[in-house]
């Protein structure tokens, strides 16, 4: 209950100071029910049943006021709530906040909800008590959903209707280990409620075709990462990492950027996994004198939202010294700027589908 009162406190707060000229405001509450996905063999013994919860949005409305609004179709943004049963007494119940947005196709008929936060779990691993839960080593995680529906308001008054597909995933990405994480993907059906009954028209300053005339010259990054997580050997225990990059970048429209890069991972957990398996696996080749830091190259794309962005890299290890989940890695996240030149990162780092790191990172671009 009091996740829940928190967050409807922070509803509640936000919604009070937010009304303006420039927006409007709905509500929609959503059941949602499904199936856990098997992503890996691991967790096989953990899907048991149909999870089932509510998600519960405040929503506002952009109208094109800002460019960047009508550059993406007039997206509304909020805040999110999920409680979800995962229908499994080692899994426990999950309770969690996000900020999304959501972007419309089809004349606004269809909706693409994506949300970032974070997640409470009432019954994480326990070497005693929760031996078997390996999906959650830490009472804190990190979620991301995803929802696609077929939305109509106003259908009766100010109630609408929506429908459609969930993607909800839940993992601590390795900070503390056993991690596994869980993905569900689910059936939801909801109702909107709009709390305005008149609402702005929308405007359409841009050019017809979307091709702004946007010019830039080539911009150099230099970012630090930092944060703390753990190998899968549980109990090995969290130690912090130091990522250093830098990396040019080219604009080649308004939304979009190129990247080039390369950086130096300092992993002080891949440190102690090199001790563990010299010292646990004497049969193998692993002498305990290997280097724990690596080296990589990347390339890159930044998709520009107003003064947030998404990052997505690929990456390839050319000093690579110790054999560890191989040498291609992806990372993902969001980029928020606090000005024309600093700006903040939250990205999560893996190899496939396997995360290694939450990081969070500051930087600069000149």
């Amino acid at each position: 209950m009091r996740p829940f009162l928190t967050y409807a406190f922070i509803l509640i707060s936000i919604f009070g100071f937010s009304q303006d000229k420039q927006h409007t405001s709905y509500f929609d509450v959503n059941y949602f029910k499904g199936n856990i996905a098997l992503h890996n063999n691991d967790i096989l013994h953990l899907i048991n049943g149909h999870p089932e919860g509510v998600i519960l949005s405040w929503n506002k409305k952009t109208y094109g006021f800002n460019d960047w609004e009508q550059r993406y179709n007039y997206p509304d943004f909020g805040a999110s709530f999920i409680y979800q049963n995962l229908k499994n007494d080692v899994l426990g119940n999950n309770y969690s906040v996000y900020g999304h947005y959501n972007f419309y196709f089809l004349k606004r008929n269809l909706m693409m909800r994506i949300g970032q936060g974070l997640a409470l779990t009432t019954n994480p691993y326990d070497k005693e008590s929760n031996y078997r839960n390996n999906a959650f080593g830490s009472k804190l995680l990190s979620s991301t959903y995803v929802m696609l529906n077929y939305k109509k308001e106003k259908i009766i008054d100010n109630f609408g209707l929506q429908a459609g597909l969930s993607l909800i995933h839940y993992s601590n990405a390795n900070v503390k280990a056993p991690n596994t994480s869980i993905n569900s993907i689910t059936f939801n059906l909801g109702v909107t409620y709009s709390l305005d009954d008149e609402e702005p028209e929308y405007i359409s300053t841009l050019s017809e075709n979307s091709k702004e005339k946007f010019t830039q010259p080539i911009k150099y990054n230099f970012v630090f990462r930092t944060g703390v997580n753990e190998s899968d050997v549980v109990g090995s225990g969290q130690f912090p990492f130091y990522i250093v990059s830098a990396y040019i970048d080219k604009r080649i429209n308004v939304k979009s950027a190129f990247q080039f890069g390369t950086e130096v991972f300092f992993s002080n957990f891949l440190k102690e996994y090199i001790y563990y398996r010299s010292v646990s696996y004497p049969e193998e080749s692993t002498t305990g004198d290997e280097d724990y830091k690596r080296v990589g190259f990347f390339v890159g794309h930044e998709l520009f939202v107003n003064k947030t962005s998404l990052v997505t890299q690929l990456g390839y290890y050319t000093y690579y010294p110790y054999d560890f989940e191989g040498r291609t890695y992806f990372r993902v996240g969001l980029k928020r700027y606090i000005d024309n030149k600093w700006f903040g990162a939250l990205t999560l780092k893996s190899h496939g589908a396997k995360a290694e790191a939450v990081e969070f990172g500051i930087g600069v671009r000149l």
